[in-house]
């Protein structure tokens, strides 16, 4: 038995007697492309009894936020990629308006607001020229409607940065600098994060030869990337601060980050995903960044969002459908949440 398999045997046993109560950092996706999904009322008391306190949502959907009420449970809400373009008009803030009259107002007294997203993974993409006026759109018409406490952000993927590795020499790509470096300047003056999808998983599974399962799943004894100062234990540190040194080097301010997607699937890559990787990873995940920030910010606790609360039968085939941390049936995958 390799050292591996004894390191997951004994933390197994140790996960099946103890479960995590998440702290209000922690928030799950509630993904909705599944013709199976439990109902939004039976979800939000999901999220109750688990003692999850934020949740993800990307789209509007008033079915949801109806039943979100009272929940007391902190929301984060995305504009859909498409609609970018026509909440972008320069210094026009009407359709942003209209969009918040229709998906945040009805519900502003009952239902707790944190994050508007404009959009989701938009840079890089044809879509990324509309957002820095989106965002700003947005932003004034939160302010004119008394809702400045809600925080307009984005969320980008891993791929905008040139490289990762070591964390120090990331940069943002040529094409989409121009855009980010507007975009953080924004959010440095008006103390917003950037919010990013982390996903060691597919890092692992695209080169196992190189990234070691330990590295990717927070269970690494010895640093195994050493960039100056910084030492790093798993691919997840080494992935944001990549961001952080990004950020730097664009030279308008330190910007905080949020986590809006991270997770590991149980099933669809054998032997990548399994139950047992996508258990010991989120298990390991929330422990590290409820307690830790990275270390290039040790001190920074970031909001971080589990993908996703279920298996969703109609995304794509395979890895897709089974990142979810419950089945539609509402019976856990691998227990991780005190429910």
């Amino acid at each position: 038995m390799n050292s591996f398999v004894w390191i997951l045997t004994g933390l197994l046993l140790d996960l099946a007697t103890s479960q995590i109560t998440p702290s209000g950092s922690i928030g799950v996706n509630f993904g909705t492309l599944g013709n199976n999904l439990p109902s939004p009322q039976d979800v939000k008391n999901l999220y109750g009894r688990c003692k999850i306190q934020q949740m993800r949502l990307f789209e509007p959907n008033s079915n949801i936020l109806e039943a979100l009420r009272h929940s007391g449970l902190s929301v984060c809400i995305g504009v859909k990629n498409n609609d970018i373009p026509s909440l972008s008009n320069f210094n026009d803030p009407k359709a942003c308006i209209d969009w918040l009259n229709t998906n945040v107002v009805p519900y502003k007294n009952d239902v707790t607001f944190k994050y508007i997203t404009m959009g989701n993974e938009v840079i890089p993409g044809p879509l990324a020229q509309y957002l820095p006026n989106a965002i700003n759109n947005m932003y004034n018409a939160l302010n004119s409607l008394g809702l400045g406490k809600i925080m307009v952000t984005t969320v980008v993927p891993t791929n905008v940065l040139q490289t990762s590795f070591p964390p120090s020499a990331g940069a943002f790509t040529p094409d989409t600098f121009p855009i980010l470096g507007d975009i953080i300047s924004f959010f440095y003056g008006n103390n917003i994060p950037l919010m990013v999808n982390v996903y060691p998983y597919f890092s692992y599974a695209a080169d196992p030869a190189h990234i070691s399962l330990e590295y990717a799943t927070f269970l690494s004894k010895t640093p195994v990337v050493v960039d100056g100062q910084f030492r790093y234990y798993n691919l997840f540190d080494a992935s944001v601060d990549a961001f952080h040194a990004a950020i730097e080097k664009v030279n308008v301010g330190n910007i905080s980050l949020a986590i809006s997607e991270t997770g590991w699937p149980t099933v669809g890559n054998d032997p990548y995903a399994s139950k047992e990787n996508a258990e010991i990873y989120n298990t390991n995940l929330v422990n590290h960044v409820t307690k830790n920030g990275t270390p290039r910010r040790p001190g920074k606790i970031m909001d971080t969002f589990i993908f996703a609360m279920f298996n969703e039968n109609q995304k794509a085939p395979g890895v897709e459908q089974n990142f979810g941390l419950f089945y539609p049936s509402m019976q856990s995958v691998y227990p991780l949440f005190s429910c």
